[in-house]
This record gives C-alpha cells, sequence and structure tokens, in this order.
C-alpha cells in the first residue's frame, strides 16, 4: 500500500480508503462487513470514513467496534456532520449548534476521543461560513478533531472558505470529498485546479461508479440480485448500454494489463496528484483485497490515451 499527504497537511493516509456509505450498519450483514474492515487493516489501509447520517448512526458504531481492535493511532477515522439527524428545525445542517451535539454524539457512537478528520457533508447556503469554521475551530481546539474537511463543496466555496479561515486564523480545511470516477468528471475543471493551488486534497466517493466499473453488470436489463444497483433504485438508472459498452472496452485495456478493470479505474483516479485516496466501499473482504492491489499502479500515457478515447466514444 501506498500513502499520500492529504492535501498541504502532514498527514499521510492510503491511496485506497474503506468507507461505510449504503454499506455498513445497512444491507450488508454484520459478519462481512466487520470482516471487510479487518481485512483492509490488515492490507495497509489506515483511513476509513463513515459519517453520522449513515443509516442514522448505525455505520459509525459499527465502524468503530471493528478498529477498536487496533491502536488508535495507527489509522485515521473520518466522520461528517450536516445531515437530518432528527425531526427538530436545528437537528440538520451546518449550525454551531448542530456541528459541536453531532460531534459529541459521533464520538461516543464510534468509542472514540476524538477523530482525525471532521467534515462538512455539504455546504449550508442558511448558515453564515463563519459560524460553521469557527465552530469547527474549537472543536480542533479542544482536540476532539484534528483535521477539517468539506464534501461536495465547489471551487468557489472553498476559496470563501480559505479566505474567512486567514482573516480570523481559523483551522484551515484540507480535504474535499467529491464524486470522480471515469463516467463523473467534474472536479477537472475547477474544484483540483483550486485543490493544487490552496492545498485541498481530493478524497474521492464512488471511484467505480457504484459498482459499474467492476464489470459486474453485462446488460442493463440483467442486473445481478445481489449488487446495489438491484437493491438500490437510485442506482439502477446509472447502469446503461452505453456505459456497459464502455466497460466492456476498458476491460480490454485492463486485461492487456493484467488487471481487472476495477484496479483500472482506481489506478487512472490515483493518476491526478491531487487525489489523495479513493474510497471504496466493499461488502466482502475479497472486494478490499481486489481493490487495494490498484495502489502503486502507474499508468502510461499511451495507456491513459486509450482509456481517454474510450471514455470520449
Amino acid at each position: 500500500m501506498q500513502y499520500r499527504q492529504l492535501g498541504n497537511s502532514g498527514l499521510k493516509v492510503s491511496e485506497i480508503s474503506l468507507g461505510s456509505w449504503l454499506t455498513y450498519g445497512g444491507y450488508v450483514e454484520r459478519e462481512n462487513a466487520m470482516k471487510s474492515i479487518q481485512a483492509a487493516y490488515g492490507l495497509g489501509i489506515n483511513f476509513f470514513d463513515t459519517a453520522n447520517v449513515y443509516e442514522r448512526g448505525e455505520a459509525e458504531k459499527l465502524m468503530g467496534e471493528a478498529l477498536r481492535a487496533f491502536p488508535r493511532e495507527s489509522y485515521v477515522l473520518a466522520t461528517k456532520v450536516f445531515g437530518q439527524m432528527g425531526d427538530g428545525p436545528n437537528d440538520r445542517g451546518l449550525s454551531r449548534k448542530h456541528i459541536v451535539e453531532q460531534c459529541h454524539a459521533s464520538l461516543k457512537r464510534l468509542g472514540a476521543d476524538y477523530v482525525d478528520l471532521y467534515y462538512c457533508h455539504r455546504h449550508d447556503p442558511s448558515t453564515p461560513m463563519q459560524e460553521t469554521l469557527r465552530a469547527l475551530d474549537d472543536l480542533v481546539r479542544q482536540g476532539k478533531v484534528l483535521y477539517v474537511g468539506v464534501s461536495e463543496w465547489t471551487a468557489a466555496q472553498m476559496v470563501e472558505a480559505h479566505a474567512i479561515a486567514d482573516r480570523y486564523l481559523l483551522d484551515r480545511i484540507v480535504v474535499n470529498q467529491p464524486i470522480y470516477n471515469m463516467f463523473n468528471r467534474y472536479i477537472e475543471k475547477e474544484v483540483i485546479p483550486y485543490g493544487e493551488r490552496g492545498g485541498i486534497g481530493q478524497v474521492v466517493f464512488s471511484p467505480l461508479a457504484q459498482g459499474l466499473l467492476t464489470g459486474k453488470y453485462s446488460s442493463a436489463n440483467d442486473v445481478p440480485a445481489d449488487s446495489r444497483a438491484a437493491k438500490l433504485d437510485g442506482m439502477r438508472k446509472n447502469v446503461t448500454e452505453e456505459k456497459i459498452n464502455k466497460v466492456i472496452e476498458l476491460g480490454k485495456v485492463a486485461s492487456e494489463l493484467e488487471l481487472t478493470v476495477g484496479q483500472l479505474a482506481l489506478s487512472w483516479i490515483l493518476r491526478q496528484p491531487n487525489v489523495s485516496s479513493a474510497l471504496v466501499g466493499a461488502s466482502r473482504p475479497e472486494q478490499v483485497e481486489e481493490n487495494a492491489k490498484a495502489s502503486g499502479i502507474v499508468l502510461s500515457a499511451d495507456v491513459i490515451e486509450r482509456i481517454e478515447h474510450i471514455l470520449e466514444s
């Protein structure tokens, strides 16, 4: 396993990280979830991601329980705040009240004294950004949070956050968590360029396009019963014949390199120096092992050109 700096911070994270979105605490069996986390740690993955809103805290509980078997200093633990966690008017967003209360609740569910990384899960236009950043800075000063990040913020929002942090000497965000894969490349236009200038690393989620880039789908009309697309209606619309045909062509390139199409897709993402880590999900330990092998693979310029040709066709 290879490691990269998290933005311009001194923290080193594994190129492949393990997340719990739509998996742990949800449709994945508890035993497989625990084994997947343990397998990841054994493979050198030191970066584990969850959120308070994933299964309303159940994913945090499971992640915390699995990781307690290992020395706390040996892994990097991330969680998030923003999503709806109750029925009250203050049970969502990035107000000081919600941030502080949810940080304490997350720590309790995780069974941890601190989290290494605390994300603003989305941008909150209803809360002054200075209020949000000051609340996060207080948590950093208290030692409950070590680094601050955001998820799916625009480049303009991150520019504003840095300007406010610098003006008031608040802790700076060092990481953004956006979606990024061969079929969704919006961050290449503005987010990555600002990340490079502003010292914000990208920890990208859905790098395999919810499993589409693993090659498991042979037809949009023949979705495996145990797949996410079969179990989650919102994902099924992403499985199209056009994309499947491109995955088949990408599979030919991968085969020549003795890689799986998933490993090719992950190594393609890691070609970006501004990407600190590719965040994968796994319902079985074998999937973690396969994905971890993408770390350290360097694609030649010719291979990248062939991939671009397939994606643009």
